[in-house]
């Protein structure tokens, strides 16, 4: 093999990189290579093109030419928007759409008072706040006596059952059995969180039940106004009531 071919053999040939940035030039910011150049001019020819297209599409443009989207969008802030159509309903169908929605929430409002009925079983209210507090006094007949009082002696029961209004069985009946399993303090406050929790679902549903009242009386409401009646309003609406309107008196034929 001469020495000529083998200068000119590729897997020979060392690699020829472009050179960085030199240290004092650092101050000038990054040296473009060919690969940021090319990236650069594509993104520049991707410009002129579509300038050029827009422009030769203004040029060429029939100012009598129409399109239905003309009567259907605005100009709004620059931007076309399109014109929501304006929908025809007769007062009829407005009425029976009305009691087509007072029958949905009257629906859910029953549904949620039977899920008020169920809970309220189940829990009975025993120890809910807003219920008056029992009081039970325990007499003595020295001072000694009530400095010494021992509540949980006194009842015959655990101490951590001392403060429930329910259920406060005496030790020999948690001797002889379980209290449905529940056989320390760690399982007796779990059971309190849990029936705390339910508490609270059962406000969050008799609040529920009450705005769906409201908003059925609402709608009945609107649904009077549809009639061409004279009217006078007596009360304005609220937040948890609707408006009281006084409908004149008159005679159907």
């Amino acid at each position: 093999m001469s020495a000529a071919f083998k200068k000119a053999l590729k897997s020979r040939q060392k690699d020829h990189k472009e050179r960085s940035q030199p240290g004092f030039r650092k101050s000038l910011g990054l040296l473009e290579k060919k690969k940021d150049y090319k990236l650069r001019a594509e993104d520049y020819r991707k410009k002129r093109n579509t300038l050029n297209a827009l422009r030769k599409k203004a040029l060429e443009k029939n100012p009598d030419e129409f399109y239905f989207k003309m009567t259907s969008s605005k100009l709004q802030d620059g931007v076309h928007v399109l014109k929501q159509p304006t929908e025809e309903v007769t007062d009829e169908q407005l009425k029976v759409m009305r009691t087509l929605d007072m029958k949905y929430v009257e629906m859910k409002r029953v549904a949620e008072g039977k899920k008020i009925e169920r809970l309220k079983s189940e829990l009975h209210l025993l120890d809910t706040e807003g219920k008056q507090k029992n009081k039970h006094t325990f007499f003595c007949d020295t001072k000694n006596e009530v400095l010494q009082f021992d509540l949980a002696a006194h009842l015959n029961t655990a101490p951590e059952l001392v403060n429930r209004v329910y259920n406060r069985p005496t030790l020999e009946t948690l001797q002889q059995k379980t209290l449905k399993g529940v056989t320390n303090a760690k399982q007796l406050k779990k059971l309190s969180k849990q029936r705390q929790q339910q508490y609270e679902l059962l406000k969050q549903r008799i609040e529920r039940e009450k705005k769906m009242f409201v908003i059925s009386q609402k709608i009945q409401t609107r649904k009077d106004l549809m009639d061409k009646t004279r009217k006078v309003k007596v009360k304005k609406e609220t937040v948890n009531s609707p408006a009281i309107y006084k409908f004149k008196k008159q005679r159907k034929r």
